[in-house]
C-alpha cells in the first residue's frame, strides 16, 4: 500500500467553454475508473488557482491517475475542458515533485486546452503508520474513519424581496435552485410575486470539513419556453460556524432583489458507511449503547432520532449485461429519504461483491428503504440494471434475504438478485408521535425524460374519449335526419319519457348505462383495451431496445 499526497496548485490558460469567454473550472481524480477526488468550482476564470489537498491510498502505483477538468453550468451538463495521466510509477518515492499536466480532448488531439500544476508525494504507507494506525482505535472511532460526509447543511428558504419582474404584467412567477456539488435542489414556483415567500426547508450533506460553497440562482417560470433568469447568489459554508443557525440576506448578482435564508451546519454521525469488517451491532458494547440510545426510558429525548437502520449490501447475482462486451460495471445506491449512499464499483462482473455496511437514522418508522443497481459508464450518466423497495416495518433483523430486482416502476422484475441483510432498531413512543407528522418530502431530483409508453397510453385514451363523443354526435344527427325512422320515433318516445319524469337523483344512474355499454363491448368481442396493452407493452420494449442501441453507439 502506498499514499499518495497530492495538492492541486491551479490551471494555466484553460480553454473556454462558456459564451463569456470564460470557464467555470473544477478538476476531478479518477483512479481504477472510481472518482476519488472533486475540487471546488472556480468562476470565470481561466487561470485558476485551488490550492487544495488530497490524501489517496493506492494498491498499485502503476495504474495511472486519470485527471479530468470540467466547466461547470448551472442546471446542464458541465462541459469537458481535457484530461491527462499522471505516471505513478515515474515518481520517486518520499520525495515532493512538482508536475505541470498538459490537458487533451481525444477528439481534438491537435487543441491547446492549457495546464494544470499539481504537487505530489507518494511514500510507502508503512512510513505513516503513526497516523493511519487503526489497530488500537475503538469501533466507534472506525466508523468516524468511514463517514461518506462530515455533517449535515441545513437551509430554510424563507422569502424573497423585491425580485426583478420578468413578464409583461410587471410581475414574476420565482423559484430557486440550489447546488452543492452533486446535490441540486429545486423550490416550489410562486405564482405572480415580487416578493414570495417558500418557508422551504431543505438538507445537503457536507462531504468536506472544510465546507463548500452553495450555488443560488433564481428563476421565472414561463410556460411553453425558456425559464427567464431572475439573478444569482452564493454561500460560502466556510465562513459559517457550526452548530448555529445564521440569518442570511443575500443580494442576487446580475439581477434586481435578495433572498433571506436561514442556514445551519450541524454535524453527522448518524450515516455511516463501511467494510462489514466493521460491524456496530456485532460489538456487544456498541449494541448496547444503540439500544439504551432508543430504550422506552429515553422516549422524550431528540424526538426526531426515532431509530437506527444497519443495511449489508452483500452481493448480486445473474445481473443484466449492459456492456457490448457481455458484462457491467455495478455499483449500488442506498436511500433512504434524502439519504443516499454509494457502494464501490465492481467492474466486468455480472456477479458482483461489495460486502458494505451502512448506517442510517431513521426519522419515519413509515420510510421505504431503496436499494438500485446501476452500470458506471465512463463520461455518461449510469444504466439502471434494477431496484429493490424495503418498507421498514417489513424488515426481520439479522436475517440474509435474497431480493429479485425489479423495474424503475417496481411493477415487474428485471434480470438478477440482490442479498442484504438488515437490522432495524427504533423507539415504538417516538415512532408512534412521528406517524401523526406530515411525511418528509424527497427533494433529491429525477431526471425527466420523455417516455414513449407514457406519450402512446395518453394519446390512445385521448383518441378513445374524442371518438366516444363523435360517436354519439353521429348518433343523435342520425335520429334527427330519419334515417331510420323506428330508431327516430323510439328516440323520440323515449326523450318524452325521460322529460316528463325527469329528477336529479336519476343522474347517477346513467353510469349503469356506461357499465352494461362497457360489458356488451366485452361479451361481443368488441373490445379494444387489450389490443392496446399490448402495443404498450411493444411500445416499453422497443424503448429499453432504444436505450440499448444508444448506449452501443456511445461505446463504439
Amino acid at each position: 500500500m502506498y499514499q499518495l499526497d497530492i495538492t492541486l496548485r491551479r490551471g494555466q490558460n484553460l480553454a473556454a467553454r462558456d459564451r463569456g469567454g470564460t470557464s467555470d473550472p473544477y478538476v476531478k481524480f479518477k483512479l481504477g475508473g472510481k472518482e476519488v477526488f472533486r475540487s471546488k468550482t472556480i468562476h470565470k476564470n481561466l487561470n485558476p488557482v485551488w490550492e487544495e489537498k488530497t490524501c489517496i491510498l493506492i494498491d498499485n502505483p502503476r495504474e495511472p491517475l486519470y485527471i479530468k477538468v470540467f466547466d461547470y453550468d448551472f442546471g446542464l451538463q458541465d462541459d469537458f475542458i481535457g484530461s491527462a495521466f499522471l505516471n505513478l510509477a515515474s515518481l520517486e518515492l518520499n520525495r515532493q515533485t512538482d508536475v505541470t499536466l498538459s490537458l487533451k480532448d481525444p477528439h481534438y488531439p491537435d487543441h491547446n486546452l492549457g495546464t494544470i500544476l499539481l504537487s505530489v508525494l507518494l511514500a510507502p504507507r508503512e512510513e505513516q503508520r503513526e497516523v493511519f494506525q487503526t489497530q488500537s482505535l475503538r469501533l466507534s472511532d472506525l466508523h468516524r474513519k468511514s463517514q461518506l460526509w462530515r455533517g449535515i447543511v441545513s437551509i430554510t428558504l424563507i422569502e424573497g424581496r423585491e425580485l426583478k419582474a420578468m413578464d409583461a404584467n410587471g410581475l414574476s412567477d420565482p423559484y430557486v435552485k440550489f447546488r452543492l456539488g452533486h446535490q441540486k435542489y429545486k423550490s416550489k414556483i410562486m405564482p405572480k410575486t415580487l416578493n414570495p415567500q417558500w418557508r422551504e426547508q431543505f438538507d445537503f450533506h457536507l462531504y468536506e470539513e472544510r465546507g463548500g460553497i452553495i450555488d443560488i440562482t433564481v428563476w421565472d417560470k414561463d410556460a411553453g419556453k425558456k425559464d427567464d433568469f431572475i439573478g444569482r447568489c452564493q454561500v460560502d459554508l466556510s465562513t459559517l460556524s457550526k452548530e448555529q443557525t445564521h440569518k442570511l440576506e443575500l443580494p442576487l448578482e446580475e439581477g434586481e432583489g435578495c433572498l433571506v435564508l436561514l442556514v445551519t451546519l450541524t454535524a453527522s454521525a448518524a450515516v455511516t458507511i463501511s467494510d462489514l469488517s466493521v460491524n456496530s451491532l456485532e460489538d456487544p458494547k456498541e449494541r448496547e449503547e444503540i439500544l439504551k440510545r432508543y430504550s422506552p426510558m429515553r422516549m422524550f429525548h431528540n424526538m426526531k432520532d426515532v431509530g437506527f437502520l444497519q443495511v449489508k449490501v452483500i452481493r448480486a447475482e445473474a445481473l443484466m449485461a449492459a456492456d457490448v462486451t457481455g458484462k457491467s460495471d455495478p455499483f449500488c445506491v442506498v436511500e433512504l429519504n434524502n439519504d443516499r449512499l454509494l457502494t464501490h464499483t465492481v467492474y466486468k462482473n455480472l456477479n458482483p461483491e461489495w460486502n458494505k455496511i451502512f448506517t442510517f437514522n431513521v426519522k419515519d418508522i413509515h420510510s421505504v428503504l431503496e436499494v438500485t443497481v446501476y452500470d458506471e459508464d465512463r463520461d455518461r450518466s449510469a444504466d439502471f440494471l434494477g431496484k429493490v423497495a424495503i418498507p421498514l416495518l417489513s424488515i426481520q433483523n439479522g436475517e440474509q434475504k435474497a431480493y429479485v430486482l425489479k423495474n424503475k416502476q417496481l411493477t415487474g422484475p428485471t434480470k438478477g438478485v440482490i442479498y442484504l441483510e438488515i437490522d432495524v432498531i427504533f423507539n415504538a413512543v417516538k415512532a408512534s408521535v412521528r406517524t401523526l407528522m406530515p411525511k418528509e418530502q424527497k427533494y433529491i431530483e429525477e431526471e425527466n425524460r420523455l417516455s414513449k409508453q407514457l406519450l402512446l397510453r395518453n394519446f390512445i385514451r385521448m383518441k378513445r374519449c374524442v371518438m366516444v363523443l363523435i360517436n354519439a354526435a353521429y348518433y343523435i344527427n342520425s335520429c334527427f335526419d330519419w334515417d331510420s325512422p323506428p330508431r327516430s320515433l323510439a328516440a323520440f318516445l323515449l326523450f318524452l319519457f325521460v322529460v316528463w319524469n325527469f329528477e336529479l337523483y336519476m343522474i347517477p344512474l346513467a353510469l349503469l348505462l356506461l357499465l352494461a355499454w362497457n360489458y356488451f363491448l366485452i361479451i361481443s368481442g368488441k373490445d379494444n383495451r387489450q389490443h392496446d396493452t399490448v402495443v404498450e407493452d411493444m411500445l416499453e420494449d422497443e424503448e429499453e431496445e432504444d436505450d440499448r442501441d444508444d448506449k452501443t453507439r456511445a461505446q463504439v
